[in-house]
């Protein structure tokens, strides 16, 4: 039996009462609620007695009644269907007869299957949050749904609890935190595949008629599955239209799922996966669903992605990287790999601080017998062999230099060659009777075993409060195939239980920032980011990779918690040799780091990289905190940027990533920006920029001197004529208020 009641947080509600409609706020009239916030509106059918259900999601309306959206969505009977219309619901549960999947599948030792549940009650939790609380007295369960929408971002935030109100067990093989009818017009839809060093790549998939189904099953939300969507009419754009975009704020196994029926009506899904027999209730426990994020835009899909990372900033994460600008990394990874010499991480520190960077972490190979992939995890000290003495000399070194020091852990796993698995075997999630599926010569621990997190906590916290150490890599670099404990399938506890440590660790260490690292992007979703800093977007430092890869993760992320590094020239995984301009190009829009050896670049390569850091810091402010946009352009054009949020400056980067079709390449045209004002037009990286011919705009208006002063409105409507440029090109234009 397991009841997840103590470990989410449930708002306490009070009762609520009848009130005047105002932006932003809550109206209950009627049976209905109507929830409005800035360009949205949320139309719910909560009638006591009546199965709630969505009447109306979309573009905000400013005086429409529930009961005339209601009678202007009357469906009727269809021949050779149901003699009466079957109606959807918040969960379209088995007894309301629905096709497509129900968002509760649960029964009692096959009985108790067909529930329809009902509003019992009604309670306000705030002026934009609302409770339904619904039972069905046959099958003896009760659902209560929690639905939000933040006033600030105007996303909504579905949330379902299951209760067993019998006295039998209760078995639960899905839950959704509701099912989301899609607007008709919402017909282009985009999910989210990949691989690793290869995620967040966009999937265009054709109309169809029946289901559309995504499900992962590797403990994390994968290289392959990442958990979101995003949904357009046939006319949206980057910048104009209506759309919508999903995404489950989990970091364990999940099904993301769209149902398009043949009466025309669509329904978004997302929730765990549960492997069989994983949860099951005894009498008067309860589960609790993820929270599933929804969010409307009615100008384009970047606008979207605005108000996603705009919740991030506000709601998800809990500021304390707001207390100081994003440092920007060095990471030892790929400059020494498993090599760990006091002589060489000393120097690397010294070079690092010399170029610019503000934080050094000290990653994979420094503890235990750890010196390569097959030995030591779990065995949490430092190696006595490269650290006789243990790290304080290189921390006091790093700090010396005034750069923080960081330290990478992968806590979750464990090598059979290590201590520690040689004195509990028996701590690792396993299925009895099934070998282990090979993965990176290690295993996973069972962290739903109180001893197995205490064991954890204590080796973390130690190091933590024996060194100066402000920042943990967390890192998790296999799938789970057999996550077995005690015989029961245990992903939902053991990732209950991450969150659990995770947070225990961070309470010890109030200014402690944590990066979610598992084999690049594999686990980064809105449920990890509500306790850690950053997110690896990916293990490929390739930059043309890293075009694709940050511009996948910005529907949903933004740019202050996407790790981005300028890798070595030639990539490890692609073999790929790519110019440092377009390294540093590609780094400077996310939290900016660098990952190479620095002893083996050329001192022309460590002047780019310095006036790349350089020119980073100068621009950070207006990275992080500025109005994201992605531009529409060509196949082999990437181009994104940022906006202050006052119009007075714009940062804009436009990548070729291949060669084009056309003789001469296109426009760009710039969003965001005051129609009304005018603008310095400058190109201020790379600091030398050649057109293949001559004479080019580059001349004509003096973009790499002193620039041109043009008009906002131009360059949103005429659009800035690009140069000619070679593949493998990335120009960053800064835009400032004259």
């Amino acid at each position: 039996m397991y009841c997840f009641k103590q470990l989410h947080f449930w708002l306490k509600p009070t009762r609520w009462r009848i009130r005047r409609k105002v932006d932003g706020a809550m109206v209950m009239q009627n049976g209905y609620a109507t929830l409005t916030s800035g360009d949205m509106t949320l139309v719910l059918s909560c009638a006591l007695g009546a199965r709630p259900s969505v009447v109306y999601w979309g573009a905000q309306l400013s005086d429409v009644s529930p009961e005339v959206l209601s009678l202007m969505s009357t469906r009727q009977h269809a021949p050779g269907s149901a003699d009466v219309e079957i109606a959807s619901s918040l969960l379209n549960e088995m007894g309301g007869g629905l096709s497509g999947l129900s968002g509760l599948l649960a029964h009692r030792n096959g009985t108790a299957w067909a529930s329809q549940f009902r509003v019992r009650d009604v309670h306000q939790i705030d002026p934009s949050s609302i409770e339904l609380i619904c039972e069905d007295e046959v099958t003896r369960i009760r659902a209560t749904h929690l639905v939000s929408v933040d006033p600030d971002s105007t996303l909504l935030t579905c949330q379902t609890e299951i209760e067993n109100l019998g006295d039998t067990e209760l078995a639960i093989d899905w839950c959704a935190p509701a099912c989301l009818p899609l607007d008709l017009r919402a017909t282009r839809l985009f999910g989210f595949t990949g691989r690793w060093a290869g995620e967040f790549q966009l999937e265009e998939v054709p109309v169809f008629q029946g289901s559309y189904v995504r499900e992962n099953k590797t403990g994390r939300t994968s290289h392959d599955n990442f958990p979101g969507l995003v949904v357009g009419a046939e006319e949206t754009t980057e910048q104009t239209g209506p759309c919508f975009a999903f995404h489950l704020g989990w970091s364990g196994n999940n099904r993301v799922r769209v149902d398009r029926l043949s009466d025309g009506r669509a329904f978004v899904q997302m929730g765990e996966y549960f492997f069989p027999g994983e949860v099951s209730l005894a009498p008067g426990e309860t589960y609790r669903t993820p929270r599933l994020y929804a969010g409307y835009s009615s100008i384009g899909f970047s606008a979207l992605s605005r108000k996603f990372h705009g919740h991030v900033s506000n709601n998800i994460m809990d500021g304390r990287i707001d207390r100081k600008p994003r440092p920007i990394h060095y990471n030892t990874w790929e400059a020494i790999y498993f090599d760990h010499n006091h002589e060489t991480l000393f120097k690397l520190a010294e070079k690092a601080a010399e170029v610019g960077a503000e934080r050094y972490i000290l990653d994979d190979g420094w503890f235990g017998a750890r010196r390569g992939d097959k030995s030591g995890l779990g065995d949490w000290w430092p190696s006595e062999d490269v650290y006789p003495d243990g790290l304080g000399a290189l921390v006091k070194h790093v700090t010396g230099l005034g750069l923080e020091f960081g330290l990478w852990f992968e806590p979750e796993m464990v090598n059979p060659d290590s201590d520690l698995f040689r004195n509990h075997p028996d701590w690792i999630l396993q299925a009895e009777g099934v070998e282990q599926v090979p993965f990176r010569n290690q295993y996973v621990l069972d962290l739903s075993r109180s001893e197995v997190t205490n064991y954890l906590f204590d080796r973390l916290h130690g190091l933590l409060s024996a060194y100066d150490i402000g920042y943990i890599k967390w890192d998790m670099n296999r799938d789970v195939h057999h996550p077995g404990s005690h015989g029961r399938p245990a992903i939902s506890r053991q990732t209950r239980s991450i969150y659990q440590l995770i947070d225990r660790l961070r309470a010890a260490h109030p200014d402690l920032e944590i990066e979610s690292c598992s084999s690049g992007g594999a686990r980064a979703d809105y449920g990890i980011l509500q306790r850690t800093d950053r997110i690896w977007t990916s293990d490929s430092n390739d930059a043309l990779d890293r075009q694709k890869i940050q511009r996948g993760a910005s529907h949903f992320f933004p740019l202050s918690v996407m790790g981005a590094h300028v890798g070595p020239e030639t990539c490890h995984i692609t073999g790929r040799r790519l110019s440092m301009q377009l390294r540093v190009a590609t780094a400077l829009f996310g939290h900016m780091g660098l990952e190479l050896n620095l002893q083996t670049e050329t001192p022309d390569n460590l002047e780019i990289l310095k006036a790349g850091l350089a020119l980073h810091k100068t621009h950070r402010g207006l990275i992080h905190d500025g109005d994201f946009h992605r531009l529409d352009t060509p196949q082999h054009v990437n181009a994104v940027g940022v906006v202050a949020r006052d119009q007075s400056e714009a940062l804009i980067s436009w990548c070729n990533l291949t060669g084009h079709q056309q003789t001469l390449p296109g426009r760009m045209y710039v969003p965001g920006l005051d129609a009304n004002k005018t603008y310095r037009t400058r190109i201020v990286w790379p600091e030398r920029v050649r057109s293949v011919s001559h004479p080019s705009i580059l001349s004509a208006l003096d973009l790499t001197g002193k620039g041109a002063d043009l008009p906002g409105e131009a360059l949103a409507n005429a659009g800035l004529q690009i140069p000619l440029l070679h593949p493998e090109t990335c120009l960053v234009f800064h835009f400032a208020e004259v």
